[in-house]
């Protein structure tokens, strides 16, 4: 029975002490509330990353609306098409033809032809049993001078094992080929960011001579084919897993996995694991550490008692940046996470343990939408975190921006102390999808 939503979230429905939550889902997953925070990255942006290539979607124009706003907010309009989903074709049996000649006319229009063009049906082309092994073998026929690359925008399918965006992250690279290998060149691979080079992966790579390619820096298609020289591929994220193993399979590339952490002992630990992968010295970090501790307690000197809340779309792991705070004796309270990654499994157990007062909260749980956005004393972490709290003062980040290993931790300090002494109104950031975060364009 249809129930009407309304009046103050039920507390024990959407936040609850993280000594109750039972990794890895905290809530109940049914009808959703999307927050207007925009500012994180959807399969539109990542596509973009592909330089000389053009995406095309296939669906009906209520969900077409969020997509096309997307690439426009970012001026991208001309590396984007879209084929509307007319009723008739539901049922008349022309949407592949519709498919094919719509895209011949996108293309015939383009004042030049990508390299690569990613198709994208939506999910009403799996209800419709579309034949698109056929689609595609008479676009490849049709126009073998493009790379064809089909994808899916099917959100009915996001309780499945593989999702939109594990999807869209393997597909960027199926176009990678194999290759005469670089015994010097390295991938990140699935990241929607690039590691900054002040990070002590990027430099411990680049003092022993080897290149870290990143599919964000490639400025040219040739650059970004590239990557198929390369014979080691990194990871730092869940969604990248997929990607990773597709790669080892195709192309032969060996890989490995370092989570992009926020506690000394387990980035340590990870930049050993590569140093013994490439067989090279590691340094000390003992001195870094250190640094890093002087740096968080500056910050805790200025940020003082002020409670934090931490989002999930800040950084992939938002109860190992918890811990690293709690730890170093800052006050955070809110946690905004349905469900917790894989990588975050221990930080969340020692967080029970010792900080089990800290509170979990929905992020997209329907009851969400009549949260009170009142707690203006906050300091948040992500643009839902300062959404939800009603604050306006925030790190304005997704994904990490890019920062990862002790170089993180300390940029992460920095960017607390702006927070506190920098008052910002979230509405004019967080509105535009991606735009309104300098880390995602």
């Amino acid at each position: 029975m249809l129930k009407r939503i309304k009046g103050t979230p039920d507390p024990q429905v959407v936040d609850l002490p993280i000594a109750a939550a039972k990794f890895p889902s905290f809530f109940y997953d049914g009808l959703q509330y999307s927050p207007p925070a925009r500012g994180t990255w959807n399969i539109v942006h990542t596509n973009m990353l592909v330089p000389e290539s053009h995406q095309i979607y296939i669906c009906a124009l209520g969900c077409l609306r969020g997509v096309v706003l997307t690439a426009a907010e970012m001026g991208a309009l001309s590396r984007f098409s879209s084929i509307v989903v007319e009723e008739k074709q539901l049922f008349d049996g022309t949407m592949e033809d519709t498919v094919l000649r719509g895209t011949a006319e996108i293309l015939s229009r383009l004042p030049k032809a990508p390299k690569a063009c990613f198709i994208y049906p939506s999910c009403i082309h799996h209800f419709m049993g579309c034949d698109w092994q056929h689609v595609y073998k008479q676009l490849v026929s049709a126009y073998p001078h493009i790379a064809f690359v089909p994808c899916w925008m099917d959100p009915i399918r996001r309780h499945s094992k593989l999702t939109a965006e594990m999807r869209t992250r393997r597909q960027i690279y199926s176009l990678l080929e194999k290759q005469a290998v670089d015994g010097t060149s390295l991938n990140m691979i699935g990241s929607n960011l690039p590691v900054r080079p002040q990070c002590e992966l990027s430099s411990l790579l680049r003092a022993n001579g080897y290149r870290l390619r990143q599919l964000p820096t490639c400025t040219s298609y040739e650059e970004y084919l590239a990557m198929g020289s390369s014979f080691l591929n990194i990871g730092q994220e869940p969604l990248a897993h997929i990607a990773l193993a597709a790669l080892e399979k195709r192309l032969g590339q060996q890989q490995v996995y370092l989570s992009a952490a926020w506690n000394y002992e387990e980035i340590e630990a990870n930049l050993q694991r590569l140093a013994q992968r490439l067989q090279i010295a590691l340094p000390s970090y003992t001195e870094t550490k250190q640094q890093c501790d002087r740096r968080l307690q500056e910050a805790l000197k200025i940020v003082g008692g002020r409670p934090i809340a931490i989002d999930f779309t800040a950084v992939t792991r938002p109860f190992s940046l918890a811990r690293l705070l709690l730890e170093q004796g800052f006050n955070v309270q809110r946690i905004y996470c349905d469900t917790a990654v894989p990588d975050d499994e221990a930080d969340v157990a020692l967080l029970q343990r010792h900080f089990p007062t800290v509170r979990v909260y929905a992020v997209r749980h329907a009851y969400m939408h009549a949260a009170a956005r009142t707690d203006t004393d906050f300091l948040a972490i992500g643009q839902k975190a300062a959404y939800y709290t009603g604050t306006s003062h925030f790190v304005n980040i997704v994904e990490g921006g890019g920062w990862r290993d002790y170089a993180g931790i300390q940029e992460m300090a920095r960017q607390l102390i702006k927070a506190v002494r920098e008052e910002k109104s979230a509405a004019a950031y967080i509105q535009q999808k991606g735009w309104g975060c300098p880390t995602c364009l």
